[in-house]
């Protein structure tokens, strides 16, 4: 019992500030591991640290990868990436606060509805953020998803939105652009707003990267909103 107490002393960690506790007493390592587990510890510091200050993290695509400077841009590694994520939120923030007071609307009247098209982070994304955040009773619009390429499934989004695509805005979501599945969603939705007699360019915006193929269709279409996201060649997403 004795040795179990000063097991638990030893390795029991609290974080009053955080309000955190760890206890890993009773796992199984001896006294050495720290040591042993040290110079790879040390290894992931440093390479997080590069990462942090803007080093290529997706060779084949040339990028860097800090989807953290966008909670905080201060910690962008370029005055030029810090502006275009500043530049960003703002435009996103106004753009919210435009639809959600009335100024940017659909063809039947003022967006109630959102309907997200994207596929892997794009859609779990916002999922997560909607599950987590959302309540039905004071949510200002109520958001629907087109997150696979099921065509049931997009059929049932669709009887839900019978009649009211003229008050729903479409987010569609591709960084490159060239996502298949996503595009496929598009062209559903698209193809569903034609046959209820109204223009989807009217009711969509594209969250993508700047010259990406989703892009060049929602210019090309003159789609009602177009937020740019960071350049995908080399910006962090």
């Amino acid at each position: 019992m004795h040795s179990l107490w000063d097991r638990f002393s030893r390795y029991f960690l609290r974080n009053p500030e955080l309000g955190f506790s760890l206890d890993i007493s009773r796992m199984r390592f001896g006294d050495d591991f720290f040591g042993q587990m040290e110079p790879m510890a040390q290894k992931a510091f440093t390479a997080m640290q590069q990462l942090e200050a803007g080093a290529i993290a997706n060779p084949d695509e040339n990028r860097m990868v800090g989807h953290y400077w966008l909670r905080s841009a201060t910690l962008a590694p370029t005055p030029q990436i810090r502006k275009q994520i500043e530049d960003t939120v703002a435009a996103v923030t106004k753009f919210a606060a435009d639809v959600h007071a009335g100024k940017i609307r659909g063809a039947k009247g003022q967006f109630t509805n959102v309907l997200i098209i994207g596929i892997g982070g794009s859609a779990l994304g916002p999922q997560f953020v909607a599950n987590a955040l959302g309540h039905p009773k004071t949510d200002k619009m109520k958001v629907f998803f087109f997150d696979n390429t099921d065509p049931d499934g997009m059929d049932k989004v669709l009887a839900q939105l019978d009649g009211a695509l003229g008050q729903t805005l479409t987010l569609v979501i591709s960084k490159s652009g060239g996502t298949k599945e996503t595009r496929n969603g598009m062209l559903e939705a698209a193809a569903a707003y034609e046959r209820a007699g109204l223009k989807f360019s009217d009711h969509a915006v594209a969250v993508t990267g700047e010259n990406s193929q989703l892009d060049k269709t929602a210019v090309a279409e003159k789609w009602s909103e177009l937020l740019n996201k960071l350049n995908a060649g080399e910006m962090p997403l």
